[in-house]
């Protein structure tokens, strides 16, 4: 999750050839793969420079003269990393950098399929990505925040979430600091001059916008070891008490989504208090939480759960460009509800779903876009309640066109496929279909590539002489019909129901129901199945 003030335009609707066939906005280099990530970084209090080298092994996936990575340069402010030298088998290579890319001219053609290595040495104030403060108890800390694509701001890198990597991170940092990162910590050392190193390596591919540090002074617990999965806590020392008992309930969390979804794709989970722009960021296997996420209330399970959730996906199956983000979002919003409803109860799962609706409605009053919206051309704009709350309802209509039984191992059978691989919204729609044996083309065109959503204007009417309920229905959205099973309860004066279900499909519909008694009232949608707004007036 990752709580933003949403920046509100209004885009023209775009043909569904024009949604279908528009492009990430980001120049993909798709002639290198880089496979991992070696930084040794040294950080110090007198001040906000840090000293970089990076390892950077990469595949060739053509033949190869020269080549770019993402690193911001240094500015008029005198912040950005400047690069020293590059080098190649201990070879000087010539390197120029312009607009956040450092190109690197390699000494001879690397032939297609070619692995090599180059080291980067740089140094600078990062402009942001990694960020340098005090905590809420004046200690100074230092926490990544890369998403989107902020990573690059200190580290020389592919910043984009189709170019997945290892990673390791090997800090050294004044002694009094703890150091978390990405995977298992493999060394800590004591070293001269009052400064500790701390290694850690993660060997699963992920990707730049999910790889951090967090230094600062912690204490740190290990709440269970869950399937040999070591699950922690890490809480600055004045909130020891509160945070180990707050982000204990991960456990949980962790425990439900292994058994829906399928296993989990790293080797630890640890759960951060931390200094974030968010409430929470989905970091892989190393959480971080806004620093009032703790005070002994367990007030932030559904948060937990929430980026937990991201762990499978967004981390493992990671969408290939940033108009698919909903797969992240959409997916860890719905699946934290489905937590809750395993949890707390169905009633809990109901009030989640009818907020998410709520909030929907609320930012298309002022927005209309579809969830796949290829005009946005920053990726710090992709995320609205649109990539949130309205994808996690379309996953809850897709339970209900399916059924539980169906849509769980359409889940499971969509991780199993693309664990640790990017994927785009065409690739989880086609293992829905497979799965399902149904061709759910139009579902998806709707409510994926189709901004809005039904606004119903429904009047009814009884005649007692005939016994029949009258309805007339009419879709009140400019521009878009949508297609959609309504369901209608009738209840009687003696608290009698009888729920009916009807198929609306054109701006215009009227439906006669025999009925053996007459209605008190009507309600729409009462098992809350369909993301929807409408004004009902009895005749």
């Amino acid at each position: 999750m990752k709580k933003l003030l949403f920046i509100i335009f209004c885009f023209p609707l775009l043909s569904a050839f024009e949604l279908a066939s528009a492009r990430d906005f980001y120049v993909k280099n798709s002639a290198i793969d880089v496979e991992r990530y070696r930084y040794f970084l040294e950080l110090n209090d007198e001040n906000a420079q840090i000293k970089g080298t990076a390892i950077i092994r990469i595949h060739a996936l053509s033949a190869l003269s020269e080549f770019n990575l993402d690193l911001g340069q240094r500015d008029e402010t005198g912040k950005g990393m400047q690069v020293s030298t590059v080098t190649m088998a201990g070879t000087v290579l010539v390197t120029t950098q312009q607009q956040d890319k450092l190109t690197i001219k390699l000494p001879e053609i690397q032939a297609a399929n070619t692995v090599f290595e180059i080291t980067v040495n740089y140094q600078g104030e990062p402009k942001s990505g990694l960020f340098i403060s005090n905590n809420k108890f004046g200690e100074r800390v230092f926490f990544a925040d890369n998403w989107p694509d902020h990573g690059h701001q200190w580290l020389p890198s592919i910043d984009h979430p189709s170019d997945k990597a290892a990673v390791e991170f090997i800090v050294t940092a004044p002694m009094q600091y703890s150091v978390v990162a990405n995977g298992l910590k493999v060394e800590e050392s004591s070293l001269d001059g009052n400064r500790k190193l701390t290694h850690w390596r993660e060997d699963v591919p992920i990707p730049v916008k999910v790889m951090v540090i967090g230094v600062a002074r912690f204490a740190m617990q290990e709440s269970a070891r869950l399937n040999d999965i070591a699950v922690t806590s890490w809480v600055f020392p004045q909130n020891r008490q509160e945070g180990f008992h707050d982000y204990q309930v991960a456990v949980k969390a962790l425990d439900y989504f292994q058994k829906n979804v399928g296993p989990y794709p790293y080797k630890k989970l640890a759960n951060v208090q931390s200094k974030t722009r968010f409430g929470g960021l989905e970091n892989a296997n190393t959480i971080f939480y806004f620093e009032n996420s703790v005070n002994g209330k367990g007030e932030q399970e559904a948060l937990i759960a929430h980026e937990i959730a991201h762990q499978w996906f967004g981390n493992s199956t990671t969408e290939n460009d940033w108009h698919h983000v909903w797969l992240s979002e959409g997916f860890a919003t719905y699946f934290a509800n489905l937590y809750l409803e395993h949890t707390f109860g169905r009633e809990v799962f109901v009030k989640q779903l009818l907020a998410n609706r709520e909030k929907v409605i609320r930012y298309h009053q002022k927005v209309m876009r579809p969830i796949i919206d290829t005009t946005i051309q920053d990726p710090n704009l992709v995320l609205s309640p649109n990539t949130y709350e309205k994808a996690a309802w379309m996953l809850h209509m897709l339970r209900q066109a399916l059924g539980d039984r169906i849509f769980w191992e359409g889940i499971r059978s969509y991780y199993a496929k693309f664990s640790g691989k990017n994927v785009l919204s065409e690739d989880f729609q086609i293992v829905m279909q497979q799965v399902s044996g149904k061709d759910l083309s139009a579902f998806f065109q709707q409510w994926l590539y189709q901004a809005g959503y039904p606004n119903l204007a429904v009047e009814w009417k009884f005649d007692k002489a005939t016994k029949t309920l009258t309805l007339h229905v009419e879709q009140l959205q400019s521009q878009v019909q949508f297609d959609f099973p309504l369901d209608i309860a009738l209840q009687s004066r003696d608290a009698m129901l009888e729920l009916h279900t009807v198929r609306i499909n054109k701006r215009q519909h009227d439906f006669s129901i025999p009925l053996q008694f007459e209605p008190k009232g009507i309600n729409l949608d009462p098992l809350v199945k369909l993301l929807f707004d409408a004004k009902i007036e009895n005749k």
